[in-house]
C-alpha cells in the first residue's frame, strides 16, 4: 500500500471534496453507490488503497447517510486500510447531550462512541456543542477537531459591507457573532444578541436587544438553520425597525419545511451559507479551514 492518503467522497460532496483534495495535493476518488428498490445500498470502493483513507461526507439527513459511511469504513478495514479519518463538516446527533426527560437517549455520547470505534480521526465544523468544551469529550478518537467557519464567513461579509450589524438570534449564537466580528478588519462589525423563549419545536419568541437597527445593514448569524423559525422571528422583529437590509448567514444550511420562503416573507433580503452542506445558498468555501485541520491531523497521527 502507498503512504499517500486518499480522499474518498460520496456524490453529494463531490465539489467540496475535490476542492479540498486539490488544495492538499491529495488523490481522490468517488465511492460508487447503487441503491436497490428496497432501499439498501451496494457500495463499491477503489481496489488500490493507501494505508490512510479519508472519507468526506457531511452527515445531514444522517439516518440515510451514516450507515453507508460505516459500511465503507468496514469495507476499507477489510481491504487492509490502517488509518481512517472522517471529515464530516456537519456532524449529526450532537444536539442531545443530556437527559432532559426520563428515558431519553443521549445521542451525542452514543454517536461519539460509534465513530470512535471506526475512525482514528474525526474532523467537523461548528459542531453543536453546548455543555462540553471540545469535540474529543464527545468523540474519543485519537484526533477530534471541531473547526470553525467564522474566519471565512468574516472575510466574505467584509467584502460586502463596510459596517454591518451582526445579530445573533439567541444566546447560543453569541460565540459565532462575537468571533466573526473580531475576525473582521480594523472596522470590526458591531454585534448584539437577542434572547429567545422556546414555546415548542417549531415556535419561538424573540426579544431584540436595545440597539438602533434603523437604516443599518443587519446580518443574522447562526451556526445551523434547520426549520429557520428562530431566524424568521428575529427577522420579523428587526424589520419593524426599518433597517437598510436584512441578511442571513449560517454555517450549516438545512433549511427544512419551506424555511427559505418563510425567511424571505419575514423580510430577509439575502441568505448565504458555507458549503458544509451542499445547498443553493452556498457562498463560503471551507476548504482552507479543512486543509489546516487535516494538516494538523496528519502531524498528530504521524507522531504517535
Amino acid at each position: 500500500m502507498s503512504q499517500r492518503p486518499l480522499i474518498l467522497f460520496f456524490s453529494g460532496s463531490c465539489v467540496q471534496a475535490q476542492r479540498l483534495a486539490h488544495s492538499c495535493s491529495l488523490p481522490f476518488a468517488e465511492i460508487i453507490v447503487h441503491r436497490f428498490p428496497d432501499g439498501e445500498s451496494k457500495l463499491t470502493l477503489p481496489v488500490e488503497l493507501p494505508s490512510h483513507v479519508i472519507i468526506y461526507r457531511s452527515l445531514d439527513h444522517p439516518n440515510d447517510k451514516l450507515l453507508e459511511v460505516l459500511l465503507v469504513a468496514h469495507g476499507l478495514r477489510d481491504q487492509g486500510v490502517e488509518t481512517l479519518t472522517l471529515i464530516a463538516p456537519y456532524l449529526c446527533y450532537m444536539r442531545q447531550d443530556k437527559v432532559f426527560n426520563p428515558g431519553e437517549i443521549i445521542s451525542q455520547q452514543a454517536m461519539g462512541q460509534l465513530l470512535a470505534a471506526h475512525f482514528e480521526a474525526v474532523i467537523t465544523i461548528d459542531s453543536h456543542l453546548h455543555r462540553i468544551h471540545s469535540l474529543d469529550q464527545a468523540v474519543p478518537t485519537r484526533v477530534a477537531l471541531n473547526l470553525s467557519a467564522t474566519k471565512p464567513i468574516a472575510d466574505f461579509l467584509q467584502e460586502l459591507f463596510e459596517n454591518p450589524v451582526l445579530l445573533g438570534p439567541d444566546s447560543e449564537s453569541k460565540q459565532w457573532v462575537e468571533a466573526i466580528s473580531n475576525a473582521m478588519s480594523v472596522k470590526s462589525a458591531e454585534y448584539c444578541v437577542s434572547s429567545k423563549r422556546r414555546v415548542s419545536d417549531v415556535n419561538v419568541e424573540i426579544t431584540l436587544p436595545e440597539f438602533n437597527f434603523s437604516n443599518r445593514h443587519v446580518v443574522l448569524v447562526d451556526d445551523v438553520a434547520s426549520t429557520g423559525r428562530t431566524l424568521e422571528q428575529a427577522a420579523y422583529a428587526v424589520s419593524k425597525h426599518k433597517p437598510a437590509s436584512i441578511s442571513v448567514i449560517v454555517t450549516h444550511a438545512l433549511f427544512v419545511n419551506n424555511a427559505l420562503q418563510r425567511l424571505y416573507e419575514a423580510g430577509v433580503d439575502t441568505i448565504w451559507s458555507s458549503d458544509s452542506i451542499t445547498h443553493l445558498t452556498n457562498k463560503v468555501a471551507l476548504d482552507g479551514v479543512l486543509k489546516e485541520g487535516l494538516t494538523h491531523c496528519f502531524k498528530v497521527l504521524e507522531s504517535e
